[in-house]
């Protein structure tokens, strides 16, 4: 075998090693070339019976290429045993592979998400606030002094040294108003807390509320914006309507109502026969309101409104139990 002949039988072998998979193919490999009757083995044992002068030559050669192949060899095994390692005992890696799951947002998140959408498309910028609040923001300065009836309305988890987890989230408006000159156009989404719990209140709820400030803000104005609000989020043939209401901060004050989504107006058990559900309060500020925060009441005009999120939630999906928002269970929350 001349020079040529073994560097062709060297690539040969160093091909099938590198194409091994296996143990078991690897030592087929290993005496396929190195054996006692290896195809290399046999070019060595050979040698003895060259011409003198070819002897150092191939018997050089021969020996480089036996000692790139164990190398090659060693090298494929260490390989093939890392391999072994990184296989999971107990882990069939032929079964197909399973798919992901894919999360999603709460019902309430979505729903928060889209309302607030409205609202920002209607030039409203979102503002926010601290969830624990003091006595102050939550009350005083929104016209609900320390004896005032109207705080048995909203039943407070009062905390030590004058604080409270907040009630609704107008302490934001009051916290912005402070903060920032007139004209201003905001909304404030956020957790609220109330010692309530019942098919249809949790202690733990979210409201939107918002406000608008300026020089010619009327009534009218609050009807226009609350009327795109409803028939965005419940459809165009929404019909609304208002009803005199009392809330402390705003006067005069007002309840919305909605056409029933259940029955459209035609009257069934959700709306009590009616033909009208509840979604919302609202008014225009009240100027002791203004005056708490350095706004004068003879300049500046406004209307403020606030919405419960769960309540529009189940409203818009049908939904008869709040706590069912909370619960957690997949086959409920996975309908969203």
């Amino acid at each position: 075998m001349d020079e040529k002949e073994l560097k062709s039988l060297r690539d040969k072998a160093l091909a099938e090693i590198k194409s091994i998979r296996d143990e078991k193919a690897l030592e087929a490999t290993r005496v396929k070339f190195l054996g006692r009757k290896g195809e290399l083995t046999q070019v060595l044992k050979s040698i003895a019976k060259l011409p003198p002068e070819l002897k150092p030559v191939i018997g050089r050669l021969a020996n480089q290429i036996k000692k790139e192949l164990e190398e090659a060899l060693k090298e494929a095994q260490e390989a093939l045993k890392a391999r072994k390692e990184k296989v999971i005992p107990g882990v069939d890696l032929t079964l197909p592979g399973r798919p992901y799951s894919l999360g999603k947002l709460h019902p309430i998140t979505q729903v928060m998400e889209e309302l607030c959408e409205i609202f920002l498309r209607m030039g409203f910028s979102i503002a926010t606030g601290p969830e624990i609040e003091l006595d102050y923001y939550n009350f005083e300065a929104l016209n609900i002094p320390e004896d005032h009836p109207a705080r048995d309305m909203q039943a407070t988890f009062y905390l030590e040294n004058g604080l409270l987890l907040r009630t609704h989230t107008s302490p934001i408006q009051i916290r912005t108003m402070e903060r920032e000159k007139p004209p201003l156009r905001i909304i404030a989404p956020g957790k609220v807390y109330r010692c309530d719990s019942d098919v249809t209140h949790t202690p733990m709820f979210h409201q939107i509320e918002g406000l608008m400030v300026d020089k010619d803000v009327s009534f009218a104005d609050l009807k226009g914006i609350l009327t795109i609000f409803a028939q965005e989020t419940f459809g165009e043939a929404t019909r609304v309507r208002f009803r005199p209401s009392y809330f402390p901060f705003t006067e005069p004050s007002v309840e919305m109502d909605i056409s029933c989504v259940i029955c459209g107006g035609d009257g069934c058990r959700v709306c009590g026969q009616t033909g009208w559900l509840e979604i919302l309060g609202a008014g225009m500020v009240h100027p002791n309101v203004f005056r708490a925060v350095g706004y004068d009441p003879d300049e500046w005009v406004g209307f403020a409104f606030g919405l419960g999120v769960e309540r529009i939630t189940m409203l818009k999906y049908g939904i008869n139990d709040i706590r069912l928002f909370y619960e957690n269970h997949l086959r409920f929350l996975e309908q969203f």
